[in-house]
């Protein structure tokens, strides 16, 4: 086998994705040969190399490479494992691979999210460059205006400094008796909670907050809870 990046064999052996593997080799969290090894390129041979990853031999795994599509309901972390032994998503998904989560949808938002133990296609579709779209469908509390739509599609401040980028944004319903608004919004970022940051930068809160599509692979075939794995049509469609 021919010599690979060190952060490459470590998403391919499933423990964490690319870029967070670049984060534990500068944390010297990975040895090979009994080395630390903190330097970013470094390359292996799987093959011959002892690779440690916090004090555990890793193997790299040839297993078939694997994406499922999940309608996570509200009540479960994006996470393989959790500090406060909370209900994750791989409690959901019970397969041999080991896999991750494909970005995060946080405990109170429900909806479409990808796992799969392909770490390459992590690092893809989670790179801002490649600008995979994902769409919300969201209820706030109150009516809300032209101006506000406006605000949110032509992108707003949140965490002090930031601007969002242009989104898509319309209105799916307006209930005056009850006060409140329900509306679809894409983005093509991935920002911790960005949609609920938006929001609360035009003065409204999120009542509910629901992922209907990662691209254009829909969760509507998908009960909450359900998963199914993804065609490689869907699969090539994100990485195109």
């Amino acid at each position: 086998m021919e010599s690979i990046r060190l952060q490459k064999f470590l998403s391919d052996s499933g423990i964490c994705s690319r870029r967070k593997a670049e984060e534990h080799i500068l944390e010297g969290n990975v040895k090979v040969n009994g080395k630390i090894v903190t330097t970013l390129g470094t390359k292996v041979d799987p093959e011959n190399d002892v690779i440690e990853f916090k004090g555990e031999k890793i193997q790299n795994k040839e297993d078939k490479k694997i994406y499922i599509l999940l309608n996570k309901p509200i009540g479960y972390v994006t996470t393989v494992k959790d500090q406060f032994n909370r209900d994750t998503v791989l409690d959901l998904v019970k397969v041999k691979e080991r896999i991750l989560p494909v970005g995060r949808l946080d405990m109170y938002t429900s909806g479409a999210l990808i796992l799969t133990n392909d770490g390459d296609f992590i690092f893809k579709v989670t790179h801002p460059k490649h600008e995979v779209t994902k769409t919300y469908n969201v209820t706030l509390k109150g009516i809300v205006t032209k101006e506000e739509i406006e605000q949110l599609s032509n992108g707003v401040k949140i965490d002090e400094e930031y601007v969002t980028k242009k989104a898509d944004v319309r209105i799916l319903k307006i209930d005056k008796e009850k006060q409140i608004s329900r509306l679809e919004i894409t983005i093509h970022e991935g920002k911790n909670r960005q949609v609920r940051k938006m929001c609360e930068a035009i003065g409204k809160k999120v009542l509910s907050l629901h992922r209907s599509k990662i691209g254009n692979i829909n969760v509507k075939s998908l009960k909450l809870g359900e998963w199914r794995y993804l065609k490689s049509s869907e699969v090539e469609s994100l990485i195109k």
